[in-house]
């Protein structure tokens, strides 16, 4: 039976403290005796806290001086906006910090997807800490990357609704550091897996012991349905996809196990099927075993898709169905595409050089500012994996803006699908500006996606020492964004819906209806007279309230 030490030493401790506090207690009481007392029950807090887990020294960036004296607010560049149908999205150029303090107010529990790319923490300027380079020989770099991305991650843990999965991509730097801080924040009991990822396939000439060719996707989900995905090996299947991801009719796929590969089997057995007895027989007339259960050949032949070959059984659109063991019976898919972790290490698809490729076929070669692209079909196997069709998805790192073209390619071709994106990302170097919105302008106009999108940056307004009803007025002018963000809707230009925040902005809306307008948002405190409710009965308006929670905790402060 084992002893825990630091337990026994935390208690000697908090003897040692109880003692103190017993003779200070005796003493002539006064102010300095007060404050003692205080102390010492901070330290016996302190000593019965949490005693596992990440330590590491806190540090404040920039941001957060900011955000002690200011309250962010989103601001649209009107000239950006990018109208082409399908869905509303959005881009938000600013500290991503502020964008999460945002996005909290209109997507708490709202976002189905999350994927970052967060630095590296490699040394080589890629992480930028309060405006400067921390390179690889500062004492406290992994603390600095701590500090930087453990408050992202609560933000990011509060948005996720409950079927919510995040994906992490990170370096061997600080994926056991990261790992740590995820475990803590979204509960190791929501952690599905590590997925290796090959991120170039080329040697470099610059290694000279071990050429580091991967890094990995660390993932959590709140989904029982994801988390109860087998990971399937489907490498060997030799199916093809065509240009939609359908699978082509007719390509088939051995169902004879193969022992030499390792392989698991369903049995040796002998299976008739169309009045033939089939043998579990491979190419050189060993006999081996099925792949799959006598059931689920049963099932399978039942449904006709089992294909005959000289030698074998094969299955027909084999990973369009799955087997039903309460029932015996082969059904239709019930959940999205099944990978396998390997695909994501060895598919030349994944890794940062087709990333590149991808940039400049749209004209965008960035090789000097952003040499580390993630490919188009990283994020969209992970969102074809872990979304449904109604699904937002963020990325409050999203540099090139992979995640942004990835949605609109799936929308695209899933033709039922409404998934929407919401990207973050400041301007350093005019990234936001000059890349993260130029590929998603590129894209729509290169391939005619049917996408929207809106421009927004984050703004802030002074609220140290003022009292709220001084900067209310303020607040007002920037409303209309948070509404348009939660709702996934555009106010510019669209006379199906309107919005009015003041009592003279109703009254200038009853006065002068639209005979189109179908929807109106209308501020929580603005309370319409019997002549106004009526107009906008008559028009077979429905009124939307905008709820007062964007800036209560101001209100309330």
């Amino acid at each position: 039976m084992s002893t825990n030490i630091s337990k026994q030493k935390r208690e000697d401790l908090l003897r040692k403290i109880q003692e103190i506090r017993t003779y200070i207690s005796t003493a002539e009481q006064d102010e300095n005796t007060a404050r003692l007392l205080s102390y010492l029950s901070d330290l016996a807090k302190d000593v019965n806290g949490k005693k596992y887990g990440l330590v590491f020294e806190e540090h404040r960036e920039e941001i957060d001086e900011v955000l002690d004296t200011h309250t962010p607010v989103l601001t649209e560049n009107a000239d950006l906006f990018i109208s082409n149908g399908g869905q509303m999205n959005f881009l938000i150029e600013g500290d991503n910090l502020a964008s999460l303090k945002l996005l909290e107010k209109t997507h708490k529990g709202k976002i189905d997807l999350i994927y970052i790319d967060p630095p590296y923490n490699r040394g080589k300027k890629d992480f930028v800490y309060d405006d400067c380079f921390i390179d690889a020989n500062d004492n406290f770099k992994h603390s600095k990357w701590v500090s930087f991305i453990l408050p992202r991650l609560k933000y990011a843990n509060r948005l996720l609704s409950y079927k919510g999965t995040i994906f992490i991509s990170i370096s061997d730097i600080e994926v056991n550091t990261l790992k740590l801080i995820c475990d803590d924040v979204f509960g190791d009991n929501h952690f599905v897996t590590l997925i290796p990822r090959i991120a170039k396939q080329q040697r470099s000439a610059q290694e000279h012991h071990m050429d580091i060719s991967h890094d990995y996707i660390l993932c959590y989900s709140f989904s029982d349905d994801f988390r109860r995905i087998i990971l399937r090996d489907l490498d060997e299947t030799k199916i093809k996809h065509d240009q939609i991801g359908r699978y082509i009719e007719n390509d088939t796929k051995a169902i004879l196990a193969d022992k030499s590969k390792g392989y698991s089997s369903g049995g040796d057995y002998d299976f008739e099927y169309n009045g033939k007895v089939y043998q579990p027989i491979d190419k050189n007339g060993i006999r081996n075993r099925w792949l799959w259960s006598k059931q689920r050949m049963q099932a399978a032949a039942d449904m006709g898709i089992l294909v005959e070959t000289p030698t074998s059984l094969r299955m027909q659109l084999y990973l369009d169905y799955r087997f039903d063991e309460k029932t015996n019976k082969m059904v239709p898919k019930d959940t999205n595409l099944v990978f396998h972790s390997s695909d994501f290490m060895i598919k030349s698809c994944y890794t940062n050089a087709t990333g590149s490729g991808e940039l400049k076929d749209i004209g965008l070669d960035l090789f000097q500012r952003f040499n580390n692209p993630k490919p188009v079909s990283l994020i969209y196997d992970l969102c074809d994996l872990s979304t449904d069709d109604d699904s937002t998805i963020l990325d409050f790192f999203a540099g090139s803006g992979t995640t942004g073209h990835s949605v609109m390619k799936y929308n695209n071709e899933h033709p039922e699908s409404k998934r929407r994106f919401i990207l973050c990302t400041n301007n350093e170097n005019n990234i936001c500006r000059e890349v993260t919105y130029e590929r998603i302008r590129r894209v729509i106009e290169k391939e005619g996606y049917e996408a929207s999108l809106k421009y927004y940056k984050v703004d802030y307004i002074p609220i140290d020492e003022r009292m709220y009803y001084e900067y209310a007025d303020e607040l007002l002018l920037h409303i209309r964004e948070m509404v348009e963000l939660e709702n996934g809707i555009n106010f510019t230009g669209n006379d199906e819906i309107a919005i009015v925040l003041t009592d003279e902005e109703l009254a200038a809306f009853t006065a002068n209806i639209g005979t189109n307008c179908r929807k109106l948002y209308m501020g929580h405190d603005i309370l319409p007279d019997e002549e106004q409710q009526a107009i906008i009965a008559e028009h077979g308006i429905e009124i939307s309230i905008i709820p007062d929670y964007y800036y209560r905790d101001l209100q309330e402060g």
